[in-house]
């Protein structure tokens, strides 16, 4: 009886899931994207090593290597600092990112060649950063409020199973029309992400690789960006990665960038 039981659980489970998904597409993306965010939450402070690797259209390779901190706030989004160490013309530059949930994202660029701190603007965020396949506001965390979602399908990715979204970005300067999104369920993150341009063309594709758990947390290794119009490729691995480090509030003051 307890068998029977548990089995008719399951299926009431699973027709109320597709019944809201096949009733309500847009309530039930948004419903994906909280659990998600919910799931992920908690880390207090991330810090690793990073390689960004750039690959021109004639197949040309330029490494770089950067430090990576992130910090969780509690009312609003994550902070992040990037700071690269090599080699020795990008040496010292640093990017740091405030993350919000209702307003657009602060950013920040320190340039040490000329020893100036740069923001960049609203208008600027779907620019290139430092000349790779990621854009200013890919590298901000992608809150929840950031989109309107709609739920697509239940899928497999090779042999994973996803969530299939599409995400749509509610900030007008966005270079993005749409994000299409396949999130591991459960990894609760993403497998990959197709990103269109205002014209509702594709623009590039993200493949997020090599997941590793630490604690109840899942980070990939690797995202690889291809941008399918320029054949431009850049990727960026992360190493050495520390999940729930408490790190001091003055790494992410815009006013300390110079120092």
């Amino acid at each position: 009886m307890t068998v029977m039981r548990n089995v008719l659980m399951v299926i009431a489970l699973a027709a109320g899931t597709a019944r809201a998904a096949g009733e309500d597409p847009v309530a039930y993306g948004l419903h994906l994207a909280k659990a998600a965010y919910a799931a992920n939450r908690g880390f207090v402070g991330e810090e690793s090593s990073m390689t960004m690797e750039l690959v021109n259209a004639h197949g040309d390779v330029t490494k770089r290597k950067m430090h990576m901190q992130l910090v969780e706030t509690t009312d609003d989004g994550d902070k992040s600092l990037s700071v690269f160490e090599w080699p020795p013309d990008v040496k010292g530059t640093k990017l740091l990112t405030w993350s919000h949930r209702k307003s657009d994202d602060d950013q920040w660029l320190y340039l040490p060649a000329i020893k100036r701190v740069k923001r960049i603007s609203s208008n600027n965020k779907s620019g290139s950063f430092m000349g790779s396949e990621f854009a200013f506001e890919d590298l901000a965390s992608p809150e929840v409020e950031k989109f309107n979602y709609k739920y697509i399908a239940d899928e497999k990715l090779g042999e994973r199973a996803v969530f299939h979204i599409e995400r749509y970005p509610t900030d007008k300067n966005s270079g993005y029309s749409r994000q299409v999104v396949w999130m591991d369920k459960e990894y609760q993150q993403p497998l990959k992400i197709e990103y269109y341009d205002r014209k509702n063309e594709l623009l590039k594709v993200a493949a997020f690789e090599g997941y590793a758990k630490s604690g109840k947390y899942w980070r990939w290794t690797t995202i690889k960006m291809d941008n399918v119009q320029t054949r431009k490729k850049s990727s960026i691995t992360w190493e050495n990665r520390a999940i729930g480090k408490a790190l001091p509030a003055e790494s992410f003051n815009s006013a300390r960038l110079e120092n």
